[in-house]
Formats: C-alpha cells, sequence, structure tokens
C-alpha cells in the first residue's frame, strides 16, 4: 500500500504545483479540486477513510462554491463569454483529467485488492462519534451554514443584472 500513498502523493504534488502555477482561474481550479481528491486518497491509504470523505466532501466542496461565489460576482459580458468558450477547449482538460484518471486507478486498485477492513468492534460507535463532533460544536456549524447561505443570496442580488 506504500506505492498507493506515494502516487497519490505525487499527483497531490503536481496538481498543487500547476494549480499555483497556472495563469486562469479556471484551469487552477481543476488543477486544485484535483488536488484535493489526490489527499483524499492519501488519507484513504493511510487508514482514514473518515477523514479522506471528509476531505473530499468539506474542501472539494467549499472549493466549489467560492468558485460559484466568485463567478456570481464577476460581470460577464460578450467577450468574458467568448474567452470561457474557448477556455474550454479540451487541450486545457488534458492535464486534470490524466491525474485524475491516475487517481481513479489508483483507487479501484485500493477497493479491489485491499486487505480485510478492520472489525466493527475497533470502530467507535457513530451516535458517540457525531456527539463529540456536534455536540458542543453545533450552534457554530449552524451559524456557518448560515453564513454560507446569505453570501449566496448576497452574491445573486450583487451579481444579477437589472
Amino acid at each position: 500500500m506504500s506505492w498507493l500513498f506515494y502516487g497519490a502523493g505525487a499527483v497531490a504534488l503536481l496538481a498543487t504545483a500547476r494549480a499555483v502555477s497556472c495563469a486562469h482561474a479556471v484551469h487552477a481550479l481543476l488543477y486544485l479540486i484535483t488536488s484535493l481528491l489526490a489527499l483524499g486518497l492519501v488519507m484513504l491509504s493511510l487508514g482514514a477513510p473518515f477523514a479522506a470523505a471528509l476531505e473530499v466532501l468539506v474542501y472539494a466542496g467549499a472549493i466549489m462554491v467560492l468558485f460559484v461565489f466568485v463567478v456570481m460576482l464577476i460581470d460577464v459580458g460578450p467577450e468574458s463569454a467568448r474567452q470561457e468558450r474557448a477556455w474550454m477547449a479540451p487541450r486545457y482538460w488534458r492535464g486534470p483529467a490524466l491525474l485524475a484518471a491516475l487517481l481513479l486507478g489508483q483507487l479501484l486498485v485500493l477497493l479491489l485488492w485491499a486487505p480485510e477492513p478492520p472489525a466493527a468492534a475497533a470502530l467507535p460507535p457513530l451516535k458517540q462519534l457525531g456527539a463529540v463532533f456536534y455536540g458542543p460544536w453545533l450552534l457554530a456549524v449552524e451559524l456557518g451554514s448560515f453564513l454560507l447561505l446569505a453570501g449566496l443570496v448576497a452574491a445573486y442580488h450583487l451579481g444579477r443584472r437589472d
């Protein structure tokens, strides 16, 4: 399993380097999402499936929400729409697609030839795990969701055309 860890780590490093060095925000975002997926696979290969799921859901999801906010706030004119159509050409998707295909292959190998999962007794009960995560922090989680909702509504109203 160490080859899976190092392979996903290499993909994460390459994708992160491309995300930092890309001139266009859309391309950088694609590489950043690939990097976050690779980090999730690294955590999965280390035996932390819950942390891997949180990595993909929270970070990749939060990045996508942030991107939606930015797109809604930018005034998209005819020139921007033409440029965006040009950026959607397949040649710009080759790099992220290649790295994502490499990650998919590694994930399939992990799922098909992985050793037996740990016994159910070794895992904490889900109710206890939920109480630890959301017990004292329930109000903070709910306030954060309301802040995201308020940001979405504000971005819509600020970005719409009259």
